[in-house]
């Protein structure tokens, strides 16, 4: 056989065929009464390949919508700090020194749609996903180690705050800094957003954190509170505003560019994952509450503790069916971690599992990405898209119920004690007592360096200028009452700020009336055609 018959059985081989199979001979035309005839309705090939492709976006995650991912392995140490892990924990996937566990990761900007800059002035998702001996455990967090709320009420407003007006259209800043100045404990979270911190250099060079305060469980049913930490082996690189409009002249997708070209040339990112550890407890010593995600446990009294390591080493196949189609949920756990009486962190459990359902649909669970590496068994079946079903050779198909006599899954056998928390309290709709929104927010602004103080008040100036003037009151007080130079500095710098404007007699986004502008004057006229 010549070479020429060898490419043509090759050819052959991998030949274009449609979803039922069929080989298709002709992808260039449709089928018509004549070349210039009307299309008729039998073109089977042309109505599956458009009547799909109509179909190929899903709906649009509301936040987190802008993303990257990447696949790896988590390297457990055996020990937490310089104890034995199983101490705290009896999670199998931490035990034993050198034990890897696949990982999936999804990074994201939060704010924006999907087609959105990576240069944004946002939080960044850091969500993992542990394809564990036990099934799956989710670690769904953020770059900042701390949130805009703790009571999950709020947070649609919030979320609504910060998108574009519902009337306009348009990004502005008056709504995000109206709703901090309605929610004292954001002023924290505010101040990290509008410092360098604000905007990571890229995915590779960026911290992650739970946020949420979660639980660990031991064998014996002995709970300790935690929080979890990637701290990146690349360093930390954040971007000034200046920084970041300069890489999104020319790249609005740098950060997702940097992460596939990192690991496509072997330069796999790693993270080491740091648990903080506290008892179980309300710690009426502290002047925070430890379950309050607006607040920082202090390094000193709570340090970091190693417990493993994170590689991320092979880029997905295919970016929607893996990174668009991941789906995340702080309810995954494992036997051996648990949930703590975090609001926020029980809101978002329901919730984030439910997104997952109206937007990738209610058997997400079986697409690849998302399935565990363990056998499922339940009794859950049908709905859209049902692919597999849940039962195991050595069970009744016949039976999809439990408890049964006939055969079906049994319960499994536990592996340690319940940890079993108790309760003794009214039920209130009332916020956590030691509140305390501004001290934190001050102390992090005077650990800022100089050069981060800056470039934090020229961002608050250039977003709070446009706002109505009881916002910037209100904002000022709650900068003031974090540290009195915080409060000060942006006074002096809006009172200049406001000055220059009323001089260029400019009554909305300077930055947006400058890019109309540049756009009719940079302009070339053209005849109608």
């Amino acid at each position: 056989m010549n070479q020429n018959q060898n490419g043509k059985e090759n050819r052959q081989e991998d030949a274009l065929t449609n979803r039922q199979g069929h080989k298709i001979t002709d992808n260039q035309n449709v089928r018509t009464v004549g070349n210039r005839g009307p299309m008729t309705l039998e073109n089977y090939h042309f109505l599956e390949k458009i009547s799909h492709f109509d179909r190929e976006r899903i709906p649009e995650r509301v936040v987190h919508a802008r993303g990257a991912g990447a696949y790896g392995y988590f390297e457990a140490y055996g020990k937490v700090g310089d104890e034995p892990v199983s101490k705290y924990t009896r999670a199998k996937l931490f035990q034993e020194a050198g034990k890897q566990t696949p990982v999936f990761i999804r990074f994201s900007t939060v704010t924006g749609a999907r087609e959105s800059s990576e240069t944004a002035r946002d939080p960044r998702g850091f969500a993992v996903k542990f394809y564990t001996e036990d099934g799956n455990w989710d670690l769904v967090g953020n770059n900042l180690k701390i949130f805009f709320i703790r009571d999950p009420l709020k947070f649609p407003d919030m979320v609504h705050a910060f998108k574009p007006d519902p009337v306009t259209n348009l990004m502005h800043p008056e709504g995000m800094f109206d709703f901090f100045s309605n929610s004292p404990e954001s002023i924290h979270m505010a101040t990290f957003l509008h410092s360098p911190w604000g905007i990571p250099a890229n995915y590779r060079q960026m911290q992650g954190s739970g946020v949420n305060t979660y639980k660990w469980v031991n064998k014996d049913g002995e709970a300790v509170l935690v929080k979890y930490h990637w701290e990146p082996k690349q360093g930390i690189k954040n971007l000034t505003q200046a920084e970041a409009e300069k890489i999104q002249a020319t790249n609005v997708a740098h950060a997702t560019q940097d992460l596939y070209e990192a690991i496509e040339r072997g330069d796999y990112p790693e993270w080491e994952l740091c648990m903080q550890i506290m008892s179980d407890d309300e710690h009426p010593e502290l002047d925070f509450d430890p379950l309050d995600p607006t607040k920082l446990w202090p390094q000193d009294q709570f340090p970091f503790l190693p417990v493993g390591r994170m590689v991320l080493n092979r880029n997905p196949v295919n970016y929607f069916a893996e990174v668009e189609q991941a789906a995340f949920g702080t309810g995954v756990l494992v036997d051996g971690l648990d949930f703590s009486d975090d609001k926020l962190l029980q809101g978002r459990t329901f919730s984030y599992s439910d997104t997952q359902r109206y937007r990738v649909g209610p058997n997400y669970l079986q697409l690849p990405v998302n399935a565990p590496k363990t056998k499922v068994r339940t009794n859950q079946s049908d709905g859209q898209m049902t692919y597999s079903v849940d039962f195991a050779n050595e069970s009744n198909p016949h039976v999809n119920y439990e408890p049964t006599n006939l055969g079906g899954f049994a319960e499994a056998e536990k592996e340690g004690k319940d940890h079993e928390p108790h309760y003794n309290e009214r039920l209130v709709r009332q916020r956590i007592e030691r509140a305390n929104d501004h001290k934190q927010a001050g102390e992090t602004y005077r650990n800022f360096e100089d050069w981060e103080k800056d470039d934090l008040i020229n961002n608050l100036v250039n977003a709070l200028k446009v706002c109505a003037p009881i916002i910037q009151e209100k904002m000022i007080e709650h900068f003031t009452k974090a540290d009195e130079e915080y409060g000060r500095r942006v006074r002096e710098g809006l009172a200049n700020a406001l000055k220059e404007m009323e001089q260029q007699d400019v009554t909305s986004s300077p930055k947006a009336d400058e890019a109309v502008k540049k756009a009719e004057d940079m302009g070339h006229d053209a005849e109608p055609y």
